[in-house]
């Protein structure tokens, strides 16, 4: 330790009478050292912290989505347990047959035990893998999805609301790419947009290239469709880019597509995600697949909105 201090300059900082804090900045730029007693703890600003766990919220909706998922779980656990056991008794009565020339005949009959005990193992342990990959992945998913329900929405210049306030009340459309893509999405929406207002679907444009967005169609004397209701479909705008286009582009990575694709993203009625793509979204096919949210049908389909 002299020689570290004759080679750099030494910050001694007591904290009690019994402790202190050494920084090294010149040795060890990325690394601080902690003298307590006799102990030297060290810690490296580079590590990485551990992932974070998954939420109560998402645990809870996964339970609800796949309610015997868990006991199928335990019980393959306790069928890997009981065949693990069996097995390695089989072994101990092979063994003994083995070094016992009275018991020779009984080998073939245990080593088939034996046989029987680890592939009820591995196929048990292989239907265990598979349930605890798809839970991960549900969790995972919907993890996601409860950040993108925390998202901010611009309704006006007064209000500003979660995605999850639209829960129950609309179907959301995410775009995200430049604003020359937006725009254009903007232009294949006009036809539809009284069947899209029909079925619930709201539109929240984003354009992650940071210009300006100009949603005004091409106007014609025949063009019917109300402006307003242009409006009311393009109203929303996100709030907090930032949180945003890092929500984006970690969808982006998990689905190995590039950060410059334009994309879009379809929410159900209950807030979940029903689809989404690369490229402009398909307003006929939305208007297609999803109900109208009055009449007969509205409230029974909001869940199973269909697929892309």
């Amino acid at each position: 330790m002299a020689g570290i201090a004759r080679a750099t300059s030494l910050i001694v900082t007591p904290i009690t009478p019994h402790r202190a804090v050494i920084v090294l900045p010149l040795v060890f730029p990325h690394r601080s050292f902690r003298v307590s007693g006799a102990r030297i703890r060290c810690s490296a600003a580079g590590n990485k912290s551990p992932p974070p766990e998954f939420s109560s919220t998402a645990k809870i909706r996964s339970e609800v989505l796949s309610p015997f998922r868990s006991v199928r779980m335990f019980f393959y656990l306790a069928f890997i347990a009981s065949g693990s056991l069996g097995g390695l008794i089989a072994i101990t009565r092979l063994i003994s047959a083995l070094s016992n020339p009275v018991r020779a005949a009984d080998v073939p009959e245990i080593l088939k035990g034996i046989g029987i005990d680890f592939g009820a193992v591995s196929i048990f342990a292989f239907l265990y893998s598979r349930d605890r990959s798809a839970k991960n992945a549900q969790l995972a998913r919907l993890t996601r999805e409860e950040t993108l329900s925390n998202l901010k929405l611009r309704v006006d210049e007064k209000r500003t609301i979660p995605v999850s306030a639209f829960r129950g009340i609309a179907r959301l459309v995410i775009l995200a790419g430049p604003a020359s893509f937006i725009s254009e999405s903007y232009e294949r929406s006009v036809p539809f947009t009284d069947d899209l207002l029909e079925r619930g679907v709201l539109v929240v444009p984003f354009a992650m290239d940071g210009n300006s967005l100009n949603l005004e169609s091409k106007e014609t004397e025949e063009d019917n469709t109300d402006v307003g209701k242009k409006k009311r479909l393009w109203q929303l705008s996100p709030v907090y880019t930032s949180e945003w286009a890092e929500w984006i582009d970690e969808q982006k990575q998990m689905a190995n597509i590039s950060k410059d694709s334009p994309v879009y993203l379809s929410l159900r009625m209950d807030g979940r995600v029903r689809g989404s793509g690369v490229g402009y979204p398909p307003w006929n096919a939305f208007i297609k697949q999803l109900p109208p949210v009055k009449g007969i049908w509205s409230g029974l389909l909001d869940g199973m909105d269909g697929r892309v």
